[in-house]
């Protein structure tokens, strides 16, 4: 694992969105796995002036969101839907074909059945190169709650009351956010090629070194990247207040530039 520390959140984006460049430069049919809330938001921003200023382009790109509000319709202002769309991709040449967001409306029926051809869609396309992640609070990822299985498969997830409060600031009312989601499971997540987590502010500090420093374990679903070959963790010095071995992961990112210099 290695852990980018950056000294603000534009600076921590920028750096993110330079390594995203780098894959699709790499592959220009890369499938990524993409993330909502507002952790991400500098990244997609820094994507679209790539993409205007620089000609990156999107046109081959496959996208997988990890997840979506169970009863939100596709254009309601707080669906992840309707996030991703205003945010990224109607400011990038890519495919809406290609763009694939969980459909927060599917029948209660056809629910199991909806989640089983999700997981067929990311192996139809050749599975995910790249995972971009946040982490909640309570270090969570996706909608994967504490307790949730580290080799769950895309499903319904109950939310936590923590997860409800947290989200209710996007709602009029807190009794408005939906008390279900479809979420990629932990075990989808993790047959990722590389995966990419993004945290930022000191609220996300404890998850962060939770997750980074202390034990695998289902209560904090972010964990399991530790078990992960390829993982890059992006943060801002807020974030990274309550890592231990903060000296040495700034060291080793050091050495990791000076490297990739040496192969070019």
């Amino acid at each position: 694992m290695l852990v980018v520390i950056k000294k603000d959140y534009d600076e921590m984006s920028r750096v993110a969105a330079m390594f995203v460049r780098d894959r699709l430069l790499r592959k220009p049919d890369l499938v990524i796995g993409l993330a909502t809330g507002s952790t991400p938001l500098g990244l997609y921003q820094e994507l679209i002036r790539m993409h205007k200023e620089e000609g990156l382009d999107f046109s081959r790109v496959t996208t997988f969101n990890l997840d979506e509000y169970l009863g939100l319709k596709s254009d309601h202002p707080q669906s992840y839907n309707f996030f991703m769309r205003e945010n990224l991709f109607k400011n990038l040449n890519i495919d809406p074909h290609n763009i694939h967001i969980p459909d927060g409306m599917v029948k209660p029926a056809e629910l199991d059945e909806y989640c089983v051809r999700y997981e067929d869609a990311i192996r139809e396309a050749g599975g995910i190169d790249l995972q971009i992640l946040g982490i909640g609070r309570d270090g969570h990822i996706g909608f994967n709650e504490p307790g949730s299985s580290l080799g769950s498969r895309t499903r319904v997830k109950t939310l936590t009351q923590e997860t409800i409060r947290d989200n209710a600031r996007f709602f009029s009312r807190a009794d408005e956010v939906p008390c279900y989601s479809i979420t990629m499971g932990v075990g989808t997540v993790m047959e990722a090629l590389e995966i990419a987590l993004l945290a930022a502010g000191e609220t996300k500090a404890r998850a962060v070194g939770v997750a980074i420093e202390g034990g695998v374990t289902a209560q904090v679903t972010a964990s399991v990247i530790q078990l992960h070959r390829r993982v890059t963790v992006f943060l801002d010095e807020d974030a990274s207040l309550m890592l231990k071995r903060k000296d040495y992961y700034n060291f080793a990112a050091g050495a990791e530039e000076d490297f990739e210099k040496l192969k070019s």
